[in-house]
């Protein structure tokens, strides 16, 4: 009897303990989880990261968003390129590049190790959410870290000259063409990892990290039961917006914000969620659209959002850690 009554306090204790789950893509996302695994236990963390940027290149699956979360929780990410490991060489890929007409998209030696690792994985059966669980445990993350999906996404861009993977549009091309249309290729066989909508149902708080609402956080929202699961639970469903007076401080968010006729701001980012987030926060610089956006229904917070540094990144952390909801 007290064997039994020792191991149901251990499980009640477990189902009771409170975690943080985020929605995140690539760059904006690792500096707003940089800072938030600063004021919270990382080990409370659960993330569920975009991976239609997903792309098959020399043989090889690479996953740039999960890539640029686990090595910013790994304390590896090169911090001025916002990608990659530290002190990386490109030996490899000049090499490739004889045999390869691919110039465009940089892989560094040390992160192809990881590409290498992941195909490896894959190939032996394992799904991409093991292979992400096997990752971050090789290199001591212990936030967990969830892929949208074990099927493959990709996000297509249609320029009037040709439909091409964003990873393309994005490095290659340079955001330059003219976005006609944005297709998620495979979205209609791709289904969340189980465990998604019983995180989104049992968070204590959920944050949808300031990554491009289209790209990033659109994929992730156009699985089956994600948005609808959000809009059950919308009173603890806080978002940061990307957009800074009118644009991004980095990638094509307000270019293809503009290609879907949505207005280019914090108030077209809150339009946008506006069915499955009550609290919204945006950048000081954006206050004058503070009563806009509450006109929607959803509370809006003004902070200092522009994350330069460690310091900043941890108050913003703290700031929506200490948002009601």
């Amino acid at each position: 009897m007290k064997l039994f009554i020792k191991i149901s306090l251990k499980t009640v204790i477990k189902i009771s303990e409170k975690f943080y789950l985020v929605l995140a893509g690539g760059v904006g996302a690792a500096k707003f989880i940089e800072g938030l695994v600063q004021v919270i236990n990382p080990k409370l963390l659960k993330i569920i990261v975009n991976t239609g940027d997903d792309i098959e290149l020399y043989g090889l699956k690479i996953c740039p968003d999960l890539d640029i979360i686990t090595y910013t929780l790994a304390n590896i990410i090169d911090k001025e390129k916002g990608w990659g490991f530290q002190n990386e060489s490109f030996h490899c890929l000049n090499v490739l590049k004889v045999y390869y007409n691919l110039g465009w998209f940089n892989l560094g030696d040390k992160d192809l190790a990881t590409h290498i690792f992941r195909t490896d994985l894959m190939r032996s059966g394992y799904s991409k959410a093991e292979a992400t669980a096997i990752i971050c445990k090789k290199l001591g993350v212990i936030s967990e870290l969830i892929p949208m999906s074990n099927e493959d996404v990709q996000t297509i861009i249609h320029t009037p000259t040709k439909a091409m993977h964003f990873e393309e549009y994005y490095i290659k091309y340079k955001c330059e063409p003219k976005v006609l249309n944005i297709e998620f290729k495979g979205i209609e066989h791709a289904k969340p990892i189980n465990k998604i909508l019983e995180y989104i149902h049992n968070a204590y708080k959920i944050y949808i990290s300031p990554s491009n609402p289209i790209v990033s956080i659109g994929t992730i929202l156009s699985l089956p039961k994600i948005k609808e699961s959000l809009e059950k639970v919308k009173d603890k469903v806080i978002a940061i917006s990307p957009i800074i007076a009118g644009t991004t401080i980095k990638g094509p968010a307000d270019k293809l914000m503009q290609s879907l006729g949505l207005e280019v701001s914090s108030f077209g980012v809150a339009e946008y969620y506006k069915d499955f987030v009550a609290h919204f926060v945006i950048d000081n610089i954006d206050y004058k659209l503070k009563s806009r956006i509450e006109s929607l229904g959803i509370s809006t917070y003004c902070y200092d959002t522009i994350m330069t540094n460690l310091e900043k990144k941890k108050a913003l952390g703290n700031f929506v850690l200490n948002i009601p909801s």
